[in-house]
Formats: C-alpha cells, structure tokens, sequence
C-alpha cells in the first residue's frame, strides 16, 4: 500500500517571537517494510538555520532556528510512504520469555547491546514492581514471548479507556495507571514500562495510522492524527510492534516515523523561544491511499 501523508501544525502566538529554535522528527523511517520518498518539509517563516541529521536512534532530525518576529509559526511535512504487510509467522513459535529476560541480564554479549538499552529506564518511563504484577497474568511461567505480549497488548486494551481528555502530553505514567484511561502514548507507554519491568526490551514507536471512516460516509480530509505503539525485541525475529490502543499488529496501514526509549525521544515538533505570550495549536494529518 502506498500513502501521501500531510502532517501540519499552526501556532498562534498572542504576541510577537523574536526567535525560536526548533527540532523537527517528521520525515517517515526506512524500514524492512516501508520506503518513504518525495520528502518534503516546509517551514514559514523561512528559518534562518536550517540542518538535517540522523540522531543516535536513526530518526531524521531537522534543526531550525526562525530569527525574525512572528505571531504564526507553521510547520508542513509531506511524504509518499510504500508499506508492505509483513508479519512474524506465528506469535506461538517464539523463545520463552524467561529466557529473553535471562539473556538481557547485565552484562550483555555485545550483540546484544543496542536491545538492551531498552531494558531501562528512560526520562519518562521506570520499571516498577506494579507493571511487573499486571504484566505477569499474561506473562506466566513458560509463555513464549510474543504470545505474552500479545495478550498484554490485548488486556492494556480492554482495561483501559481510550479518553483523549483524561491525559495530556505531559500527564505522568502513574496518573495513567490510576486513573485507567487515557491515549495512544499512554498506553504504548504503558505497554513497555509492563515489559521493562519484567526484564524485557521493549521501544516507543511514532508514526501514522490510516483511519477508514463508517460505511457510506466520505472521508474528511485532515481526520487522521498522529499515532503511537510500542515494539517487542525477539531473538531471531527482530522487534515486533503491537498496538494497545487498536489491539492489533500494526502492518500496512501503520507508518512509522521514529523510535525511541519513550515520547521525549520522537516528539515531532519541539523547541524553545524568546516572547510568544500564550499560544494555540490546531495539528492536522492526512494520510491517503495514492491509487
């Protein structure tokens, strides 16, 4: 399947910026899966500085700095992104976990070093003997590893509730926890502070999902949203996504864009500025079947 994908975000300042420094992660990744082309991202007002660079995980990083006053900052990426549908053969025919957990016990052969570091704690995620308990009723004794994952990502799922106003950005993973609701990057967030914590690599993954709307009616144009999931490393497989949220294996209508230890590390839009007063934000993406 191949996409056009439009991200766009429009920030409205009360009063004027003198000067912004920004970091962009918005160019789709390439994968085994999915070959992103015909990039492109535009920016008003025109930066002064502008360079791309592919940081530590392998995502595509623009820097910018906007050196001139201005009230509307607006930021537009689009893409044409091919995806294939490409998923393990069976969930069954995988390591036990204890064994996984075994392997990544410090210290680590070094083939397995890059995996390990997903076995920590990272700036908005911790293992905690709470996520370790709710992880292990789909994680029992001789579970093979992607089965239990799997079922974790199904009970996130029917535990919590989807509530796009119960949370924001910055709302903590153990608010999430107590108040059992929230959105998709609380509960890929979830997800992998339960595998974390019982010893398993785990990763955040960001990108885009393609919405279909209800029989009969047309499309609305700018519906789709950002999207995120979370990544399961497996011996001889390699990282399998799941996604909470959908309970579903993401395959040819989930489009990646970055990876990280958690949320801080694949923002799509960040940085800081000098004035601005309050602000609004309107963030619109369109991801469309190319025929």
């Amino acid at each position: 399947m191949e996409y056009r994908i439009t991200h766009r975000s429009i920030y409205d300042y009360s009063e004027p910026v003198t000067v912004s420094h920004h970091t962009a992660r918005l160019h789709p990744r390439t994968t085994d899966t999915q070959q992103p082309s015909n990039f492109a991202l535009n920016i008003s007002p025109v930066p002064a500085l502008r360079r791309q660079r592919v940081d530590y995980l392998g995502n595509q990083v623009c820097s910018f700095s906007i050196q001139e006053n201005h009230r509307r900052f607006e930021v537009t990426a689009t893409s044409i992104v091919a995806v294939v549908n490409e998923r393990p053969q069976s969930l069954g025919l995988t390591p036990e976990w204890e064994s996984v957990v075994e392997r990544f016990r410090d210290p680590v052969s070094p083939n397995d070093v890059a995996a390990y570091e997903f076995c920590l704690n990272s700036p908005l995620l911790y293992a905690a003997p709470e996520f370790a308990d709710y992880a292990r009723s789909s994680f029992t004794r001789g579970t093979q590893l992607l089965a239990g994952a799997r079922d974790l990502m199904r009970r996130l799922h029917t535990d919590f509730i989807y509530d796009p106003r119960a949370t924001t950005v910055a709302t903590p993973l153990t608010e999430v926890w107590e108040k059992r609701r929230g959105v998709c990057q609380d509960f890929a967030h979830l997800g992998i502070a339960c595998l974390r914590s019982l010893g398993l690599p785990a990763r955040y993954v960001s990108g885009y999902l393609r919405t279909l709307p209800p029989q009969g009616e047309e499309r609305l144009i700018g519906s789709d949203a950002s999207h995120a999931w979370f990544s399961v490393f497996c011996p001889q497989t390699g990282w399998v996504d799941f996604d909470p949220t959908n309970n579903m294996l993401p395959a040819d209508e989930h489009i990646t864009v970055a990876l990280g230890r958690d949320f801080s590390d694949v923002s799509p839009l960040s940085g800081v500025l000098t004035g601005g007063g309050e602000h609004t934000v309107d963030v619109a993406v369109d991801v469309e079947p190319v025929s």
